[in-house]
C-alpha cells in the first residue's frame, strides 16, 4: 500500500503532493514501482496535527482521488469521516481506512456495510499510557470495532485489522506490537503495519523523516514475518525490492 497525502501538515513529505497535479503524477509513479493499493488521505493524523472540517477534506481530493481512481489501481480513502469515506466510495474508492477503527464516527460502520466494501480497521487512543499492557489493548479495540461492524452488517472477511503503529502508544508500546504481531492472528483476519518513516524509528537511532528508510524496511520485513499481509509505505520501489528480495531468499531455505 503505497502513501498518497494530499496534506500540507505531513510530517513525512510537507506537503509536497497537494497540488491535484503533483499528487496524480505521484500516484503514477508508485505504480510504476510495484504498488497494489493506493491510500489517499487528506487529513494529516499525525501528533498534534491541526484537525480540517470536511469542506476542507473534500476539497482537498475532489479532483485527486477521481483521477487516481481512473489509473486502475486500487484506491483506499484514508478518513476519519463517514461523509467523506461516501464520497470517495461513490467516485470510485475501493477501500476505507479509518484511523479509529469504527469507534469514532458513528455513522462510518454503516457507510462501509452499505458499500460492501472493505475495511481497515486502526487501534487508536487519545493519548499513550505507558502503564497499559499495549497487546491486551489492542484486543480489547478490535473486539469493540468486530462488533460494531457485525451490527452494521460488515462482513467479518472485509476487515483488516492495523495495531496503529504510533497512534496512542509510547515508542516502546509501538515496538511491542511489532515484535507481538503474530498474537493478532488468533483474530483470523488480515493484517497491516505501517511503521514508514515513524517515530520509533527516530526513538532506536535517531534520524529525520526522510533518513528513515532502513528502518522502516525492516520494520516491515519483520511485520511480514509476523504475519502482516499489507505494508503502508512511502518508499515503495525500495520496500517492493527488499520484500522481494525476501521471499526469493525464504523460497530457498
Amino acid at each position: 500500500m503505497g502513501i498518497l497525502n494530499v496534506t500540507p501538515d505531513s510530517f513525512s513529505d510537507r506537503g509536497a503532493f497537494l497540488s491535484p497535479d503533483a499528487a496524480i503524477a505521484h500516484a503514477k509513479q508508485m505504480m510504476t514501482e510495484g504498488v497494489d493499493i493506493i491510500d489517499i488521505g487528506a487529513e494529516s493524523t499525525r501528533p498534534q496535527a491541526v484537525a480540517v472540517s470536511a469542506e476542507e477534506e473534500l476539497r482537498r481530493l475532489e479532483f485527486v482521488l477521481p483521477a487516481v481512481v481512473c489509473l486502475g489501481h486500487p484506491v483506499s480513502i484514508d478518513t476519519m469521516k463517514a461523509t467523506i469515506a461516501a464520497w470517495a466510495l461513490d467516485r470510485g474508492a475501493a477501500i476505507v481506512n479509518d484511523v479509529w477503527g469504527l469507534q469514532r464516527d458513528p455513522d462510518m460502520a454503516d457507510v462501509v456495510a452499505r458499500h460492501r466494501v472493505p475495511v481497515i480497521v486502526m487501534h487508536n487512543r487519545e493519548a499513550a499510557d505507558p502503564r497499559i499492557d499495549i497487546m491486551a489493548e489492542l484486543a480489547a479495540f478490535f473486539e469493540r470495532s468486530l462488533a460494531i461492524g457485525a451490527r452494521a452488517g460488515i462482513q467479518r472477511d472485509r476487515i483488516v485489522l492495523d495495531p496503529g503503529i504510533g497512534f496512542g502508544k509510547t515508542q516502546e508500546q509501538s515496538l511491542t506490537a511489532l515484535a507481538q504481531l503474530d498474537r493478532l492472528k488468533t483474530f483470523g483476519l488480515p493484517l497491516l503495519v505501517g511503521a514508514s518513516r515513524k517515530r520509533l524509528i527516530d526513538s532506536v537511532t535517531p534520524a529525520p523523516p526522510d533518513r528513515r528508510l532502513g528502518g522502516s524496511i525492516a520494520a516491515h520485513i519483520l511485520a511480514v514475518e509476523r504475519g502482516a499481509a499489507i505494508v503502508r509505505v512511502h518508499d515503495v520501489a525500495a520496500t517492493v525490492q527488499a520484500m522481494r528480495v525476501t521471499t526469493a531468499i525464504g523460497a530457498r531455505t
